[in-house]
């Protein structure tokens, strides 16, 4: 399937599509109705969106191959039941303007990357981004501010 193809299919399913929005090849998406896109986004292939509880990616952003969105997580208070057997907790996940996502970086569910930030290739990001950093590591880090 083309690229116009997948855009006007997304246009149709997802919550809001901006435009000039590229979604590539065998990328993942769930739960299509909470998925709000902004204007000149990338998605690369073997992308993985679930968003179950809200994913939300600004204009002028670049994710890169193999990106992994959760906006949901396990529940696991209780000790004597089954994780699996205690549900999901949704967790929005924000992506503003201007974000390059490397490649098979993961973005945790209750976490927003804030304008002008990039998440290094397979950062793990685990709590807020500031504007403009640029983060690494598992967890992510700031490790050096853009100017």
């Amino acid at each position: 399937m083309g690229l116009a193809l997948r855009y006007a299919l997304l246009r149709t399913l997802a919550k809001k599509v901006g435009d000039n929005v590229s979604i590539h090849s065998d990328v993942y998406l769930f739960h299509l109705e909470n998925l709000v896109l902004g204007d000149n986004v990338s998605i690369h292939p073997f992308c993985y969106i679930e968003a179950s509880g809200g994913v939300q990616i600004g204009s002028d952003v670049s994710i890169a191959h193999g990106v992994t969105l959760m906006s949901e997580t396990h529940v696991f208070d209780q000790k004597k039941v089954a994780i699996k057997d205690q549900g999901l907790q949704a967790k929005e996940v924000c992506i503003e303007n201007n974000v390059w996502i490397g490649a098979k970086a993961t973005i945790l569910g209750g976490n927003k990357v804030s304008t002008g930030a990039i998440v290094a290739a397979s950062a793990v990001v685990t709590k807020p981004v500031p504007p403009y950093a640029i983060v690494a590591g598992v967890p992510a880090k700031v490790i050096k501010l853009r100017e």
